[in-house]
């Protein structure tokens, strides 16, 4: 292998992984675009160096062919131990927070980097750039798409004044439980003014995908029992 193929190698690495690593960062992801461009450019070197250790071996073989029996080369060795091996870096990017997993996306996205460099370490150049097209496509358009279609629920946060704490509980759960929304937490503030007749509870909810927000707050100003609702 001459020395600019290792340039032009490590370049497209650096521009592949950036290109992935920079709508990870874009979204504020754990592992953003440096992580993504060190990924990409340590599995093309890996790569590199299992195809100067092919090399080395044919060479040798060629000036003494009586090693021809002794001397292998497995192509796929190294190659194999980065996809393993990145398995560790994904696995920190995975974050479980309230019953939830969130990071999944991120660490695949390390592992195709990862196999997308060893493809540019290798020289499959048309491979690595439409893979790499590919990939983009998946995070950013496909986002959309997933968010419109597949989206089951999204949380939101009320606050919501009130007259009677009783009467609240009783209609918010009948008006949830109607429209299939599921509360994940309830915080009632104690008020220390006694002027002040109405008291303020903060609600965080899973809404389904079809209901708005606007919705919610509209419904519920109807009953007597509430005084106001706001998003916050």
């Amino acid at each position: 292998m001459v020395w600019y193929e290792v340039i032009i190698r490590l370049i497209l690495a650096i521009i592949v992984g950036g290109f992935i690593g920079y709508e990870r960062e874009y979204k504020n992801r754990p592992a953003g675009f440096r992580t993504h461009i060190l990924v990409c450019i340590g599995a093309a070197v890996t790569s590199m160096i299992q195809m100067y250790a092919i090399q080395e071996t044919s060479n040798m073989i060629l000036l003494h062919p009586a090693l021809e029996s002794a001397l292998k080369a497995d192509v796929g060795r190294l190659g194999a131990q980065v996809i393993t091996g990145v398995g560790f870096l994904g696995a920190g990017t995975i974050i479980h927070e309230k019953g939830s997993v969130k990071g999944l996306t991120t660490a695949a996205s390390i592992w195709v980097v990862a196999c997308i460099g060893l493809a540019v370490g290798l020289g499959y150049y048309f491979l690595s750039i439409f893979s790499t097209i590919g990939v983009f496509i998946v995070l950013v358009s496909l986002k959309r798409f997933e968010t419109r279609f597949f989206q089951k629920s999204k949380l939101a946060k009320l606050e919501v004044q009130y007259i009677d704490r009783v009467e609240l509980v009783m209609k918010m759960e009948e008006y949830f439980s109607l429209k299939n929304i599921k509360v994940q937490n309830i915080e009632f503030e104690i008020e220390e003014d006694e002027e002040n007749p109405y008291k303020t509870s903060l609600y965080t909810i899973l809404i389904p995908r079809n209901i708005k927000t606007s919705e919610i707050i509209r419904d519920l100003c109807i009953y007597n029992e509430i005084i106001k609702v706001v998003s916050v």
